[in-house]
C-alpha cells in the first residue's frame, strides 16, 4: 500500500497568541461562550498572558475587529463569539448573515485562522445549550478549531 502523506494539527497551544472578539449583546451567552474559550486554550497549553479579548458592541462589529487584529500580526489565531438570537424582524438575517460574511473574509485576506464562534440561534433556550449545556460549549469548540488550524497552517 501506497503511504498517504497526512497533515494534521497537534493541539498544543504552547506559545501561541489569540485574540477573543467577543460581543456584548446577549452577554449572558457570550459570558460564557469566553469562559470556554479560554479553559479550552489554558488546558492546551496556552499562557493567560498569551489571551487578548476585545469586547465589542455587537456581531455587526465583529469582522471589522477580527481584520484589524488579524492584520495586525500579533495573534496566531482568532476567535469570534458572540450570539446572535432571531427576533419578529429580519434584523437577525441581516446581522448574522454579514457577520458571517465578514468573519470569513476577514480571514481570508489575512491568512490567520479564525474560530467561528457566533450563534445563531431561534430562541434564548437554542443559546443557552449551546453556551455550555446540552449541546455542549461552542466557545470550546471555536477555540479547539482555531488551534488546529493554526497547527496545519503551520505545515503547509
Amino acid at each position: 500500500m501506497l503511504h498517504i502523506k497526512t497533515i494534521e494539527g497537534q493541539l498544543d497551544a504552547k506559545g501561541l497568541k489569540f485574540a477573543i472578539v467577543a460581543t456584548r449583546f446577549n452577554d449572558f451567552i457570550v459570558d460564557r461562550l469566553i469562559g470556554g474559550a479560554c479553559d479550552y486554550l489554558q488546558r492546551h497549553g496556552c499562557d493567560r498572558e498569551n489571551l487578548t479579548i476585545v469586547r465589542i458592541p455587537g456581531a455587526f462589529e465583529m469582522p471589522l475587529v477580527a481584520k484589524k487584529l488579524a492584520h495586525s500580526g500579533e495573534y496566531d489565531g482568532i476567535i469570534a463569539l458572540g450570539a446572535v438570537i432571531r427576533g419578529a424582524t429580519p434584523h437577525f438575517d441581516f446581522v448574522s448573515n454579514e457577520a458571517s460574511k465578514g468573519l470569513a473574509q476577514a480571514c481570508l485576506e489575512s491568512g490567520v485562522p479564525l474560530g467561528f464562534g457566533l450563534l445563531t440561534t431561534d430562541n434564548i433556550e437554542q443559546a443557552i445549550e449551546r453556551a455550555g449545556s446540552k449541546a455542549g460549549n461552542k466557545g470550546a469548540e471555536a477555540a479547539a478549531a482555531v488551534l488546529e488550524t493554526v497547527r496545519v497552517m503551520e505545515q503547509l
